[in-house]
């Protein structure tokens, strides 16, 4: 059966069918409102398939004299989807009877009647009915109301369009171009012009630039239209682009937003002048102030995105509008404006940025918004990029920064505290005051890994004799009294501990793995997790303590060695620049005494679980170091330590030299390039922006952008064959993967000397895949061929199958039904995602929160770790998130992690653990997680199929 063309869509329930005789009682009775609920039935009926033929003659009975507006309305919408024709196609001999009542509805006394049965007409596709009633709808032209004229017009123009429109209403053009001339209604005056745009476009073109002066007055809609005329005008007649720009120009000033939004692209897509280029930015950045929607102003954050990838340098100058954006209290408007921003800070307007920055910085420690935390952190990143781009800015951003180490957000604080740390080795004019700044704030921090970082800057960085014997005391300060329990709180703690023994063994033999900073695994107790998560502070003399001494107390042993290595390396440099040998004594006997305290500390029952093996020999360590002092071992604590720090910035300003390299040599200028002096160009009383339009429009003719050919062998590679070269009728598709839909475009031939009936191709789908559209038949001459569309939507990331067949009959036997199997063409999930970025924390953050996880072990013939991860990169087409430096070296073992990010936001986390065995082969696991399970599988297989090194 072939699918027909319906401008109706309404919801039906199928659960309650209404019968034909029920409707037809409803519709003979004399109550209104019965008849209008048995007329929607009666359509939704039809609309689903039910034909009713006995319901027309009751409908022209006793439903077309009602006067009820709303019974004529839905009698319009009965008349618009019922079958009007025979199967040979012409005229039903009863559709006669409704063209009188057309007519009489035409001239109607009421506008309304007169409005929905225009509207009616536009959907009208059989001349026979419509032939008769053009002088009424002519008419209509001149009624009072606009409601009327404006549908009147509508009805023209759909009336012209049909196939015998041009005999039916021949003079229609020259009619509307004079109802145009002198019509004053807004819409009216739209649909007019709209109607000479579609059928007459020279009129249209004519009547614009008789009334070009006028055209900012013209209402939103008509200026609309105007826009589109622009665009199709200057799509097929490129040489008469300038003329058309200067109206462009002119309806940027236009009162209604969404024309000036329009303006903007048609500017960019019709031109590439400066010029131009310069008034769509500005107009971008203006609509994102003025704009209250979130919506529109990630619409306009994507515009200007695009010109900042094609026109950077004009972009640059309006950096400052477009930072005005952060105003918006939306976490994504804010991530969006300053990713468009980084990119555009150049030394002239880098120092105007960053203060703009530290004023947002400011302004969030006073707001109470629920996502103030996470914006802090982001503008703390941005400035972070800002400085270490440009490091002569660092100066004035770093002390305010540093007020923000004992931030509550804990990854605003933690990146904080990574700057400062970069920051003070880059510059070395600002290390005394950051120094000074830290040990005066460093009681503030609160958080253990902040501590950390703040500890290991201090012990490498304070040089002089004032500031070592500052950071030895700001740690002692911070750690209070010394021990750090007593004899009767540890005997409190025995008997605590003892009623609680049974909660207590159960918690700490409760194991789960946890991921470390190389993306291996290790295995931690709960009960370290939760003593982590919430600090449990011993009575006492553990009241009013100090930051390091509350959280050594909740369990933090890591943070135990960082606090014994630090005061290690302050005490080997404070003996090396401290004269008097007594107060280098006392120094180490003081640090002496907090490492053994700290020691008894792990091995007493006052805190839940002993310390771990490896905090515990780190911390002796550093005692057999201060006890056993050698020139060997201070080189090492006190240079080699800096020396691997330098090195790894180093390497990352290395890298992002490099990238930065590979982006600049896909934009730079080849030697080779034409330079445009538009100077020299004749201007013929030619505008700037004509000028350079004019002189970009012939750098592309000369380059052959014009008439550049599309790359038809790589559609080859695309096609994929769906039947048999011996099958009767032979079929293949050319795939075309678009972010959100399929496109298949299949070519379906017949092979055979016979006429194929009825042949259609019918599809299915497995995974998140789905049809958009019905399958139509179709008839195949003998040896003819013909190309078939189907799209099908994508809704996630997840390797899906399309499979089927198609089924004909053959003229020498239609009862007969042939069915051809397709091959199954399987969507690579490879085409939905790319390789992208992502710091380490973050990387770990959603590792751990993501809950799908897919464990594929490592079976590969490759027996080099680099070669096997360069492979499973290029299989999966993610990034190596781990720097080249780590995986150096030929240790056996290699521990990786790999990020990717599909077109619906999705991520997907890969880590990759091998180990070369003694025979030479690789073993170990690759690990995937998401947050959808389509995707774990999915690159799963992926992995599974090409880990091998096969194709």
């Amino acid at each position: 059966m072939m699918e027909k063309s319906c401008t109706l869509l309404v919801h039906f329930d199928k659960g309650t069918p209404a019968l034909a005789n029920e409707i037809k009682e409803a519709l003979e009775g004399n109550d209104v409102e019965l008849k209008i609920e048995a007329l929607k039935k009666a359509i939704m009926l039809l609309l689903n398939g039910d034909t009713i033929p006995q319901l027309f003659i009751t409908i022209i009975r006793y439903v077309l004299p009602s006067e009820d507006h709303t019974v004529q309305k839905l009698l319009l919408l009965y008349l618009e989807i019922i079958e009007k024709t025979d199967s040979k196609g012409k005229i039903l001999p009863e559709m006669i009877l409704i063209c009188q009542n057309l007519r009489n509805n035409l001239q109607h006394p009421n506008e309304y009647i007169r409005g929905v049965t225009l509207r009616f007409l536009c959907r009208l596709n059989e001349a026979e009915i419509i032939e008769p009633l053009i002088p009424s709808i002519l008419s209509n032209l001149e009624h009072r109301h606009p409601f009327v004229r404006r549908n009147a017009v509508l009805a023209i123009m759909f009336v012209y369009r049909l196939p015998q429109g041009e005999t039916l209403l021949d003079s229609a053009p020259e009619i509307i171009d004079r109802f145009l001339a002198s019509e004053q209604d807004p819409s009216s005056k739209r649909n007019a012009f709209l109607m000479l745009f579609n059928c007459a476009q020279d009129r249209a073109v004519n009547y614009l630039f008789t009334h070009i002066g006028r055209i900012i007055e013209w209402g939103e809609q008509l200026q609309m239209v105007v826009l589109e005329l622009i665009k199709k005008v200057c799509r097929v007649n490129k040489g008469e682009k300038s003329k058309y720009i200067k109206i462009i120009i002119s309806l940027l000033d236009a009162p209604s937003s969404a024309v000036v939004y329009e303006c903007a692209g048609t500017l960019v897509s019709l031109s590439s002048a400066p010029t131009a280029i310069k008034a769509a930015a500005n107009t971008y950045s203006q609509l994102l102030l003025s704009q209250s929607d979130n919506n529109v102003k990630l619409i306009l954050l994507d515009r200007i995105s695009e010109l900042k990838a094609s026109h950077r340098e004009i972009m640059v100058e309006l950096v400052m509008d477009v930072l005005r954006a952060l105003s918006s209290p939306n976490v994504d408007i804010r991530r969006k404006t300053l990713d468009i921003v980084l990119d555009l800070i150049t030394p002239r307007n880098i120092n105007q940025v960053v203060m703009m920055l530290k004023k947002e910085v400011v302004k969030t420690q006073s707001g109470e918004l629920e996502k103030n935390g996470e914006y802090r952190q982001m503008l703390v990143q941005a400035i972070y990029a800002c400085a270490v781009k440009f490091p002569e800015v660092a100066s004035t951003v770093v002390h305010p920064l540093m007020d923000f180490l004992g931030d509550t957000n804990v990854a605003s604080a933690l990146d904080v505290a990574v700057f400062v740390r970069e920051i003070i080795e880059t510059n070395p004019k600002l290390r005394v005051s950051i120094i000074t700044r830290l040990l005066d704030t460093f009681y503030q921090i609160r958080n253990s890994r902040v501590c950390t970082h703040a500890l290991w800057i201090i012990g490498e960085y304070c040089l002089s004799l004032s500031e070592v014997e500052s950071g030895i005391e700001t740690i002692k300060q911070c750690l209070g009294e010394l021990p750090f329990y007593t004899a009767s709180e540890e005997k409190e703690a025995q008997d605590a501990t003892k009623n609680s023994q049974v909660v207590s063994s159960t918690t700490v033999s409760s194991r789960r793995p946890v991921i470390l900073a190389d993306g291996t695994y290790a295995t931690q107790s709960a009960a370290l997790e939760t003593a982590m998560s919430a600090p449990v502070l011993v009575q006492g003399s553990l009241a009013s303590v100090g930051n390091l001494r509350s959280l050594i107390l909740s369990g933090d042993f890591f943070l135990e060695t960082v606090v014994a290595c630090t005061l290690t390396k302050l005490v080997l440099r404070l003996e090396e620049i401290q004269p008097s040998k007594a107060e280098v004594n006392k120094a180490t006997t003081q640090a002496l005494l907090i490492m053994v305290s700290m020691l008894q500390l792990g091995q007493s029952s006052v805190l839940p679980h002993p310390i771990d093996n490896d905090s515990r020999d780190r911390i002796v360590l550093c005692i057999r170091l201060l006890c056993h002092k050698g020139e060997e071992v201070r080189k090492i604590w006190l240079e080699s330590c800096r020396q691997s720090f330098v090195k790894m910035l180093a390497d990352k300003q290395l890298l992002e030299t490099e990238e930065t390299k590979a982006k600049a040599q896909i934009l730079s200028a080849q030697p080779d390039d034409l330079i445009d002096f538009y100077h020299l160009k004749s201007r013929k009383g030619m505008s700037q922006l004509e000028l350079e339009d004019a002189v970009q429009d012939d750098l592309k003719r000369a380059t052959g952008e014009f008439t550049k050919d599309r790359d038809d062998a790589n559609k080859l590679n695309r096609i994929l064959q769906l039947t048999g070269f011996s099958d009767p009728v032979y079929a293949e598709a050319y795939v075309t993967v678009n972010h959100y839909d399929i496109v298949l475009d299949v070519t379906v031939i017949n092979r055979t000397k016979e006429t194929l009936q009825n042949l259609c191709l019918e599809l299915a789908t497995m995974g998140d895949l789905k049809l958009v559209e019905r399958p139509q038949n179709y008839t195949l001459a003998p040896e003819s061929s013909k190309q078939i569309k189907a799209n099908i939507k994508v809704s996630s990331t997840e390797t899906g199958v399309i499979f089927g067949n198609i089924v004909y009959e053959t003229s020498s036997n239609v009862l007969e039904r042939t069915v051809i199997v397709l091959n199954d063409i399987h969507i690579d999930i490879m085409d939905y995602i790319s390789p992208a970025s992502c710091a380490d924390v973050s990387f770990r953050t959603m590792w751990a929160e993501f809950e799908w996880e897919n464990k594929v072990a490592v079976n590969t013939v490759i027996q080099d770790e680099k070669e096997f991860l360069n492979h499973v990169v290029k299989a999966t087409n993610m990034k190596c998130l781990t720097p080249p430096l780590a995986l150096e070296g030929e240790c056996g073992v290699l521990a990786a992690n790999l990020y990717a990010k599909s077109v619906f936001g999705e991520d997907a986390l890969v880590n990759v653990s091998v180990e070369k065995q003694a025979d030479g082969k690789l073993s170990g696991y690759i690990r995937i997680r998401s947050k959808t399970q389509g995707i774990a599988l999915s690159l799963g297989d992926k992995i599974t199929l090409k880990q091998k090194g096969g194709v």
